[in-house]
């Protein structure tokens, strides 16, 4: 891919990569997880969960998805119950999904081996670009140029790109960089490098410009803009939506759980039994429940997301009689925090699970609540 470079930019693109690839010899990062036994396959899933999430917390879920799903043929044969049990608490669930529908691609359609071609390898759900150049340069020491936040923050910088990086002008600016600074040699460390760089020194606040490889052809840094570049996303104010979950407890400690549809907000996870108002919440518990008691209402949660924020109510409620029956299925099933199946939930509703289960049911439980809530602000 060709960019219009002046001769400033060009002495950039040039010194770039043999000033990383030094950098990277005594610097970078080489221990990480997935650098060791460094198949695509275990790269396939770093990257994955790398996309979303600070390489500190994937370390711990990388290892503990490894002891499990050591190979793509043992994770297309597992439930997605299972995947999204071990995925619980990283966030972004689609993320688990589309990885267990990629794996059974790839056994169905590849003979268990990850695809060749970087078209092949996008095709994947939940592959995009730079994903797949990432897995064949790491893994296969192919030459394909990336593209991920922390290479957009790395590039727009030395470079000087004006704009943000969302918009389709300035990311195809970046691509053209990408490529042009990508070497043919080494590629594989280059990958990792300018990956590392993103993530250690060139970060999005108080960047450590002196320790930087590249700070001495810097454009940012010539003209003091660290702060400034590159720009972030135009502000615009997150909506705020709510719902309403039925907290509904069997003996000591059960919750009663449904499973979410497969798509959307938490898509295939199990949660509460959710409803728009109150009113609906409690015609249910009526309804399903039949002899259940009066529901309370508990401390809301409030959990934000990256395009809103959901505010949680939860209606704690205790199950007697003709709803103690139920039996668990494909849709609900009871859930004991003390000895938890391997199902995929939530942080947020793991919490509301939690606190429902420390306090009984009832006003003394929601007045305890609120004492709870009133002591803990005042410790804050």
């Amino acid at each position: 891919m060709d960019a219009e470079l002046d001769a400033a930019e060009r002495t950039r693109a040039l010194r770039f990569a043999p000033a990383l690839l030094a950098w990277y010899g005594t610097e970078g990062r080489k221990d990480l997880p997935w650098q060791y036994e460094r198949t695509p396959y275990r790269v396939w899933v770093s990257e994955i969960m790398l996309q979303q999430t600070q390489v500190g917390t994937a370390r711990g879920y990388f290892e503990r998805f490894m002891r499990r799903f050591p190979d793509v043929q043992s994770l297309a044969a597992a439930k997605l119950d299972e995947v999204l049990h071990l995925w619980s608490g990283l966030g972004y669930y689609a993320r688990a999904r589309n990885l267990h529908r990629a794996a059974r691609i790839i056994v169905r359609d590849h003979g268990g081996a990850f695809p060749g071609t970087l078209e092949a390898a996008m095709a994947l759900p939940g592959v995009g670009r730079s994903t797949a150049g990432a897995i064949l340069a790491l893994s296969r020491c192919e030459r394909h140029p990336i593209l991920d936040g922390n290479v957009k923050r790395v590039l727009a910088r030395y470079f000087g790109v004006e704009g943000y990086p969302g918009e389709p002008a300035v990311g195809k600016r970046l691509w053209a960089l990408s490529d042009i600074c990508t070497p043919h040699h080494r590629v594989d460390e280059y990958t990792q490098a300018v990956m590392d760089l993103g993530a250690t020194v060139c970060t999005r606040a108080r960047p450590a410009c002196l320790l930087c490889p590249v700070n001495a052809h810097c454009a940012v840094r010539e003209t003091n803009r660290q702060d400034r570049l590159p720009a972030p996303r135009p502000r615009t104010r997150r909506p705020r939506r709510e719902t309403w979950l039925v907290v509904a407890r069997r003996g000591p400690r059960k919750v009663l759980l449904e499973r979410r549809p497969p798509s959307g907000v938490w898509g295939g996870l199990w949660g509460l039994p959710e409803f728009p108002t109150r009113a609906h919440a409690e015609q249910w518990c009526r309804e399903g429940l039949a002899a259940a008691a009066s529901p309370q209402r508990g401390e809301p949660l409030r959990h934000a997301f990256s395009h809103f924020e959901l505010e949680m109510h939860p209606l704690l409620v205790r199950c007697i009689g003709k709803a103690e029956e139920l039996r668990d299925d494909d849709r609900f099933r009871w859930y004991d925090p003390a000895h938890p199946s391997k199902v995929g939930l939530p942080r947020p509703i793991a919490l509301l699970i939690e606190r429902a289960t420390a306090l009984p049911p009832g006003p003394s439980g929601h007045a305890a609540q609120s004492r709870a809530r009133r002591s803990n602000t005042r410790s804050k």
